[in-house]
């Protein structure tokens, strides 16, 4: 094991890698457990009254569990697409930049250094950004990764997908490579995971739909809320029906800085980011889509058109609906009504900057109604209403009492139950500052993306996401987002798109299997 930045002296002057296995010693302050209480009494035997009457009282917290870690089960992952979401990979696997190490806290540390090693080696970095793929071998070769195996650059993700030194991938190219790139893993029998949105059209949803299920690879699609012990909690607390029957769901996203809306090709003080024609393969970054002149901003912003992406209802919208269908399996929507328009930035883009979309699951009795603007920092939730509660789900959940409920009706005649604030909070978090800096990162972890608490530790959702994964690469173990409801929600991203681009309501043909 190398000893070359042994001497490079970490926070407070320690050398970094004492300074890390001492902060993996530190617990975790605050223990996840369910942390459940009356708000409207400080009574212990009153707060059990009220748990065992909303049928609460044994639900138990989430945990992790580690099934093997030996030598026999290592696994070679090549990333393809070294951005900031693939440093993120990147980390969650447990290779991380030396300069992410020295620039963060000491809680961020310890809850990166506590992960358990997940035995993976990055062992191929494709990325057409010479400085993206350079940072990629960097972090390949972390010296205190036992596991590590000093990265191979490749050019083209095809030459990695050729390589025998390759056993699975991470795709977190820009969506518009997204389906081609997750087609020609699974042929070349690689198992896949691949960022959302899956597929930048509806014909490639099928596309890759049918390459995966005529392949023996395991596919996973990045949707990490369901790793989060909220999530875990509040299935189970519909699974008991202590809410009675969903019938509507409102879910939101607020965000209010230039970051938030995919303006990023700008450092703060204004000069552009990194990137020219002689360091950045720009013809294999357009790839199929329309020929253009070679820009930074497109670049490092390419959400914003629709050569590239599908917007705000595969940026951010995914999450939402996958969450409702991980809950309620509600399936693709019967139909959709999108609206909305570019209203506070007006720059170049072509996506909306304000969107809405209503979906429809008669079959569920079930609407669910997303809004979202990125001017506005409001903090608006997400909530699962029901006939005798209304659940607000995020990295806590909290549980209101209807005050007409038919289920609780005795309780509330009674006073046994307050319906003017939430009878039951579940704070896996309770009494814990969360060490976030960035709007984008505020947003994500208000919404349970970030990172959760497992067995009394914060523990990052991408981890737990990528372990998944690789647990059922190398036991057959289910994970969280297959191929199926892969489909499920890309087909409702591509319902909210084609309805807001074509201002009408759109349905889907479960026979023909095609949006109409």
């Amino acid at each position: 094991m190398s000893e070359k930045s042994n001497n490079n002296p970490g926070k407070g002057g320690i050398k970094r890698r004492d300074w890390i296995k001492a902060m993996a010693t530190i617990p975790v302050l605050g223990a996840f457990g369910v942390s459940a209480y009356a708000k409207w009494s400080s009574q212990g035997d009153k707060k059990t009254d009220v748990l065992k009457t909303l049928k609460l009282d044994s639900i138990k917290p989430a945990s992790v569990k580690t099934q093997s870690n030996s030598k026999s089960d290592l696994i070679r992952i090549g990333i393809i697409g070294f951005g900031v979401r693939g440093e993120q990979i990147a980390r969650a696997l447990g290779y991380a930049l030396p300069e992410w190490l020295n620039k963060q806290s000491e809680e961020n540390i310890t809850t990166w250094s506590a992960q358990d090693n997940l035995n993976v080696a990055i062992t191929g970095i494709c990325d057409v950004f010479d400085l993206h793929a350079n940072k990629g071998l960097t972090a390949s070769d972390y010296e205190y990764q036992p596991q590590r195996i000093k990265a191979k650059r490749f050019k083209s993700y095809k030459d990695m997908l050729d390589s025998n030194e390759i056993d699975a991938v991470v795709i977190t190219t820009p969506d518009f490579h997204h389906a081609q790139m997750a087609i020609d893993a699974a042929n070349a029998g690689k198992h896949v995971f691949v960022e959302k949105c899956m597929t930048r059209t509806e014909d490639e949803v099928f596309e890759v739909e049918e390459a995966v299920k005529n392949s023996n690879i395991v596919f996973q699609l990045g949707h990490q809320y369901c790793q989060n012990a909220a999530f875990r909690q509040a299935k189970e607390v519909l699974r008991r029906n202590t809410a009675g029957k969903i019938t509507l769901i409102e879910t939101t996203t607020n965000r209010n800085s230039p970051h938030g809306a995919w303006i990023r090709h700008t450092n703060p003080d204004g000069s552009l980011r990194p990137g020219s024609p002689q360091n950045i393969d720009w013809k294999q970054w357009l790839g199929k889509s329309p020929t253009a002149p070679f820009s930074v901003d497109r670049f490092y912003n390419w959400t914003k058109w629709w050569d590239y992406a599908t917007g705000l209802s595969g940026q951010l919208m995914a999450h939402e609906v996958d969450l409702a269908n991980q809950l309620l399996g509600v399936g693709i929507p019967y139909s959709c009504s999108a609206s909305g328009g570019i209203y506070f930035y007006k720059d170049n883009r072509e996506i909306p900057d304000v969107f809405h979309a209503v979906f429809e699951y008669p079959q569920k009795d079930l609407t669910l109604i997303y809004s979202a603007s990125l001017a506005s920092e409001l903090d608006r939730g997400r909530t699962f209403m029901g006939h005798d509660a209304s659940i607000k789900l995020g990295n806590t959940m909290e549980i209101t009492i209807d005050p007409k409920s038919t289920q609780y009706k005795s309780h509330i005649k009674e006073n046994l139950l307050d319906t003017s604030q939430p009878a039951v909070v579940f704070d896996p978090s309770k009494d814990k500052v969360d060490a976030v800096t960035s709007a984008t990162e505020k947003y994500y972890a208000s919404r349970g993306l970030l990172y959760t608490y497992r067995d009394g530790k914060k523990v990052d959702t991408t981890y737990l996401h990528l372990k998944e994964w690789l647990d059922a690469i190398r036991f057959g173990t289910p994970v969280s987002v297959p191929i199926d409801k892969g489909v499920e929600v890309t087909i409702a991203c591509h319902m909210a798109t084609k309805s807001y681009k074509e201002k009408r309501t759109v349905f889907w043909d479960p026979v023909k299997r095609r949006i109409v």
